[in-house]
């Protein structure tokens, strides 16, 4: 093989590693693999999205996102590295702005060329991800008869191999990618608010959903209910993704339900302990190095950024200054955004919360969790300012 071709081959892998092309990341846990080049913040470029909380999914040199806009939902497709807009596809879309802005949810997934957007009221709609060409579209309300959530549908479609499966209904659906076409139903039921987790425990993998009143984890073929743990929250929002490690798994709701650790190494799953030490309302926490990381409390009470260890619910530190926040993760580094806009980088250590740089990026109302893709950092706040600023 010649040199110039094993270095394009080795760019290439390099490159496509670094993209964020699903809700939470390629690995699902929120973490990112680059490297953090630096710490210095450089805005790039700025756009308008409309109204919304979809955070960002990107590949091959595209981001994608949403928003909502006089009366219609927006899906954008723009250049990652200039902010050109490449196409945006636009539908008919209540605001459903109860008791908060409204908007959009969920963003699009992305996967050989393909985008699947999921909108919170039941349309699912297959994009070219280089055009915005619609491949095929449709509202799964009546074949389905699953029941919109008070806030709408808010997860993310998961990519299952020929299948997307969607958590709506009592234990979630599944659609050919390809197609559309309805594979697997459950019982009409209001849904949670989490996007579908795909799980492996004991050889056999799992997908868990969220339901208003529990989580649960469904057999992927077919949708069979594999195991149920009751949480019951107030308002019914379980709305954080659950986090696995070995056989043991965190979940976490807000309106002080607080968390848990669910053995699943039996068929039924026994809590190893359960706390009011964290408890995220929508925004997920990352897991480094045996300690979750989050967001503790709802937006609209006393709320901060919390280190607690994940094999005993142990708090390591509380961070009360930075308040309501979202975050991701990438080399041995915290990037959160806080409610405010301000933009923190800091080190994953649960000796002590130490931020490494805090720059005000955003105003208004940020909830959306921002994303790292090759050395860029994505982030929105509610009325849909949309920045991406540089951390090279």
């Amino acid at each position: 093989m010649k040199p110039s071709l094993l270095l394009l081959l080795t760019f290439t892998t390099i490159t496509q590693a670094a993209d964020w092309p699903v809700w939470r990341g390629p690995d699902k846990n929120g973490i990112s693999s680059e490297k953090l080049a630096g710490t210095e913040v450089k805005p790039l470029w700025k756009a308008q999205i409309g109204i919304g909380f979809a955070s960002f999914t990107v590949a091959d040199g595209r981001v994608f996102t949403s928003g909502h806009e006089d009366g219609k939902d927006t899906v954008f497709c723009f250049d990652a590295a200039t902010g050109k807009e490449v196409w945006k596809h636009s539908y008919k879309a209540d605001l459903g702005d109860k008791y908060y802005e409204g908007g959009t949810s969920a963003g699009p997934v992305i996967e050989v060329n393909k985008a699947w957007h999921l909108s919170r009221w039941g349309d699912l709609i297959c994009f070219e991800a280089a055009t915005g060409k619609i491949v095929w579209q449709k509202n799964f309300l009546a074949e389905t008869e699953a029941e919109i959530p008070e806030w709408g549908f808010s997860g993310s479609a998961l990519i299952h191999g020929a299948n997307l499966i969607l958590n709506i209904g009592q234990n979630g659906a599944a659609f050919e990618k390809a197609t559309g076409k309805l594979v697997w139903k459950s019982e009409a039921d209001t849904a949670g608010y989490s996007t579908p987790h795909l799980i492996t425990v004991n050889g056999k993998e799992q997908v868990v959903l969220s339901t208003r009143r529990a989580y649960k984890g469904v057999d992927p073929s077919n949708g069979t209910v594999l195991w149920e743990h009751t949480w019951n929250t107030s308002y019914g929002v379980n709305a954080a993704d659950p986090i696995l490690s070995g056989t043991k798994l965190f979940i976490s709701s807000g309106y002080n339900k607080g968390c848990a650790v669910l053995d699943l190494a039996s068929a039924t799953p026994s809590e190893v302990w359960r706390s009011r030490v964290m408890k995220n309302q929508f925004n997920s926490c990352v897991l480094i190095g045996g300690h979750l990381y989050g967001s503790d409390g709802d937006e609209s009470k006393t709320a901060s950024l919390k280190c607690i260890d994940f094999a005993t619910g142990t708090e390591k530190w509380n961070a009360v200054d930075v308040g309501f926040c979202s975050l991701t993760a990438a080399d041995g580094k915290l990037i959160v955004l806080s409610a405010k806009g301000e933009l923190i980088i800091a080190k994953a250590d649960p000796a002590k919360f130490e931020p490494i740089s805090r720059t005000s990026i955003l105003n208004g109302r940020c909830w959306s969790v921002p994303v790292l893709a090759n050395g860029r950092i994505y982030a929105r706040n509610a009325a849909g300012d949309m920045v991406c600023v540089s951390v090279k």
